[in-house]
């Protein structure tokens, strides 16, 4: 079968086959029908990321459809839990938790083998490409905003980052609970898109003043972010008294100082947050068939084209997930 691994060639992702895998008791054999690319996908691409082990297959998210494994299974159409060995603590995941996609081979395959318990059935108001875009992201959005971040009707929250794949997921189960949702962006278009989707307003990063503007609209409950990076101070500004700053990751890095006289003052709880427990992930399910929550798939390639989504991932204007098909 065909396969994007990773490599110690000169481009590092390479299209190889390899054997197609054999399943055996409570395994199931998945046909991929289609894979999404996340951030950690790219982030091995160029080395940065811890462990990487050479002839592993990539990719966290996938759909398609069983083709061997217990009867139950057969035939249907599924999505693919990512977490491996999250273990048996709600609140944290256990020392040798993983994703799919390095060190376990991921979904950039035209087979994976995964137990049973990995499997979910498709949403039925999915299409297979909309589906794959679901797992890694929808999950770490479902957690930081919902249960970490608590957001329901009568709160305010602040997406930061509106376009990645994670941000869109936030706003939509914010939009979903009935919060008023805010978002941050670099890019205006980025902004009024996402208010067509039903966001209450945005603010420009790029301009140093953006937090007051944003504070004088009230200040928010919750605030989520993957940026980390200095601007954890503004939002220490305007985040509300005993509010929640959720960090589920930290792509500009560590903040130079922390104002931590603001932060004890306000009450406010910085919390940091992962992709979320299996537990969780039959919430975040239910919440997308519940809601009808569609994710934005910016752009959709055939397998051969890998290596153009791969560099249309990491342009800074696509919005929405990217999808390989098979």
């Amino acid at each position: 079968m065909k396969a994007v691994t990773i490599t110690e060639e000169s481009e590092p992702i390479q299209l190889v086959d390899i054997d197609t895998p054999e399943v055996s008791g409570d395994e199931c054999l998945v046909k991929i029908s289609a894979a999404a690319l996340n951030r950690r996908d790219q982030w091995i691409r160029e080395g940065m990321y811890p462990g990487i082990q050479f002839g592993t297959v990539l990719g966290s998210d996938g759909c398609g459809i069983v083709e061997e494994g217990p009867s139950e299974w057969k035939g249907k159409e599924v999505i693919i839990n990512p977490n491996v060995n999250w273990g048996d603590n709600p609140q944290a995941q256990s020392s040798d938790y993983s994703v799919l996609g390095m060190p376990t081979n991921g979904t950039l395959a035209e087979y994976i083998k995964v137990p049973s318990h990995r499997l979910h059935q498709k949403p039925s108001h999915l299409s297979m490409e909309e589906a794959a875009a679901l797992p890694l992201a929808g999950l770490t959005a479902f957690r930081a905003t919902i249960k970490k971040g608590g957001a329901k009707a009568g709160k305010r929250v602040l997406v930061t980052g509106a376009g990645g794949g994670v941000s869109q997921f936030a706003i939509a189960f914010g939009l979903a609970s009935g919060a008023e949702v805010f978002v941050t962006s670099g890019s205006e278009e980025k902004i009024e898109r996402v208010k067509e989707m039903g966001v209450k307003g945005g603010f420009n990063y790029k301009n140093e003043k953006w937090f007051k503007e944003a504070g004088q609209t009230g200040g928010f409950d919750t605030i989520v972010d993957s940026a980390g990076g200095n601007q954890l101070n503004n939002y220490l500004k305007i985040v509300k008294p005993a509010g929640k700053i959720v960090m589920y990751g930290s792509t500009t890095g560590h903040p130079e100082k922390v104002d931590v006289f603001r932060l004890f003052w306000s009450q406010a709880q910085i919390m940091g947050s992962t992709m979320g427990s299996d537990d969780e992930f039959v919430e975040m399910l239910e919440w997308v068939n519940k809601h009808q929550i569609k994710p934005t798939v910016n752009q959709v390639y055939e397998l051969n084209d890998y290596l153009k989504a791969f560099d249309r991932f990491k342009a800074p204007d696509h919005f929405g997930k990217i999808v390989v098909r098979f």
